[in-house]
Formats: C-alpha cells, structure tokens, sequence
C-alpha cells in the first residue's frame, strides 16, 4: 500500500473522485479505532504535535503520520478538542447503531415495539449529530432540542401509521402483511432524517454559509449555496437507509423459505444481525460519499453581491456530513 506525502490539512484520498471520497469514508467509519488505548493516542498526538514544529523522530514515515492523525480525528473532536464517547463516534456508528437497525426490522413488531426502536434509532442519531457537531459557533440548545423531538415525532408518527395501515388492509394476505411490515422503517427513517437535516441546519438557510474561491479567500455568506448544501445532504440522508433497511428484509424473507431455516429457526436472530451489520457498514460510506463534503458552485448561480466580489467562475463551500 502507498502513501501520499503526509499533511495535517490535506485529504490522503482525492476527494474530486467519488472512489476517493468513498476510500475517506471507509476510513472514518472504520470501528478498528474504538479499541485503541489511551495511551497510542497520547502517542499519535505527540507524534502529530512533532511533525507540526518539525521536531520529528528520524525514521517516522508517512503510513505512520497517516495512521496517527486517522486515531485522532476518530477519537478527538477537532473544535473542543475533547474525546467523543464512544457510542456516538463516526467509528461507533455501525457497531452501535445496528442494535436499532435490527429492531426495526422485525418482521409483525407490535405497535409498542415499532414506537420504543424508532425512539432508540433516532435518540443514537442525535446524540451522534451533537457529538459531531460543529462547535465552532455557539448553537442554542432549544435547537438541538427541537430537531430530535421534531425527527422522533416524524419517525414514530409515520412507522406506526404504516403499521397499522398494513394490519387493517384486506388487500394483503397474512404472509403478504409479514413481509410489507418489514419494510415500514425505510420511509420512517427517511423522513426522520429529512426532518433532522432541515431543522439541524435552519441557520446556514437563514445567514447562508461562506463561499471561497480557488485560493481560499472567503468572498461572502451564499443563502443559495446554503440551499445547496442542505438539499444534498438531505438526499444522502434518503439514499442512506434504503440498502440498509430494505436489502436485509429481502435476503431474510428469502432465506426464511430455505431447507435450513426451517429446520433450524435459532439461525435466524445471528444471521438476520449479520446482515443488517454488513448492510450498514457498506451503506454509510457509500452514501455519504456521494457528494463532496467541500462542493462547488458557478457564481453566476449565486446572489449579485458574491458575483461582484470575485473574477473566479466557480467558488467552494463546505457542505457538511
């Protein structure tokens, strides 16, 4: 494997590229960094802290720079500077997360069961926005308050209506009903996401996010590139749960009718957890790498005061996870 010269501000992977963008993601949500000890990250800063003051031992090469600042930004947040809880990491997102996953994809949940893994999914999906967050600027916690209650109500309101509009129907046979109940998280989910997204982020809406040009100048705040910027992070939030919540209730209802499965039903809870894990895992990266966390934007396509203060045709802004 080859390294590119390291940096403590650029990217390792190219990030123009959509294979680029998926390789940073890979290695972001890689769970490897929850098991590192206290003590190598206290080395991986040191060895960071050198290489900033050219201090740096003979014999450092770059795959080891590379791997130092990969344990600290999966473990540091880079604003507070504070360690992330575990569960709530980027790297702890698929381990811990799939326990909702799996609960949401029970096949006939009852109304109580739908309501408490929507609950859960959502509660994990806030505390690992907040802890993610950007802390640069003071956000007002009635705000972060507001967007999970507004994404629990969206996700509960929406799972349970389907629910019972699968029970009630006499269009569905009973198998019929099995099967279409295991689909009812992916639009609840979906929906919740959305809802987070747009209420997370009313702020860059109204005051806009900066905009830079190809040297990095900051030429003004853009409420167009803010739209932008939400709209597709929204659509990534949509595309995210499909494979996770739709490719697992098909493998497992076809699975269920195999010799094996019913001859030995224990099976299914491990393999069903199997699935739903590798699902998410390959998901996540792969959708989130969709768009470029640092876009661009014609500035033709931009209000009149950002076009008159720059000759650049096109200008970049920081589109968030």
């Amino acid at each position: 494997m080859t390294y590119p010269p390291f940096s403590l501000d650029k990217q390792r992977y190219d990030q123009s590229t959509y294979f680029g963008r998926v390789q940073r993601c890979f290695s972001i949500v890689d769970p490897s960094t929850l098991f590192v000890s206290s003590k190598k990250l206290t080395d991986s800063m040191a060895l960071l802290n050198d290489f900033n003051e050219g201090t740096l031992p003979a014999g450092v090469t770059d795959a080891q720079l590379w791997k130092a600042r990969k344990i600290k930004e999966a473990i540091i947040h880079p604003d507070t500077g504070e360690k992330i809880l575990m569960p709530f990491r980027m790297s702890g997102y698929v381990p811990f997360g799939t326990v909702s996953v799996i609960g949401m994809l029970i096949p006939g949940a009852s109304v109580k069961q739908v309501i408490f893994w929507q609950w859960l999914n959502q509660t994990h999906n806030a505390c690992v926005n907040y802890s993610n967050r950007n802390a640069t600027k003071p956000t007002p916690t009635a705000r972060f308050v507001m967007s999970y209650v507004g994404a629990v109500t969206s996700a509960v309101g929406i799972a349970v209506g389907i629910s019972m509009l699968i029970r009630k129907t006499s269009l569905l046979s009973a198998g019929q009903k099995l099967l279409a109940s295991r689909f009812v998280a992916y639009p609840a989910t979906s929906a919740a996401n959305v809802c987070n997204v747009y209420m997370m982020r009313q702020n860059e809406l109204q005051e806009g996010v900066e905009v830079e040009d190809e040297n990095g100048n900051v030429v003004g705040s853009s409420k167009i590139a803010a739209s932008k910027a939400v709209y597709e992070t929204a659509i990534s939030r949509v595309l995210l749960p499909a494979p996770i919540l739709i490719f697992p209730p098909l493998i497992m209802a076809w699975l269920e009718k195999t010799k094996t499965f019913r001859r030995k039903p224990r099976l299914n809870m491990p393999i069903n957890a199997a699935v739903c894990t590798l699902a998410f895992g390959l998901a996540l990266p792969f959708a989130i790498a969709m768009f470029p966390q640092k876009t661009k934007i014609e500035v033709s396509k931009l209000e009149a005061e950002i076009s008159s203060k720059t000759s650049s045709g096109v200008v970049y802004f920081n589109k968030g996870l």
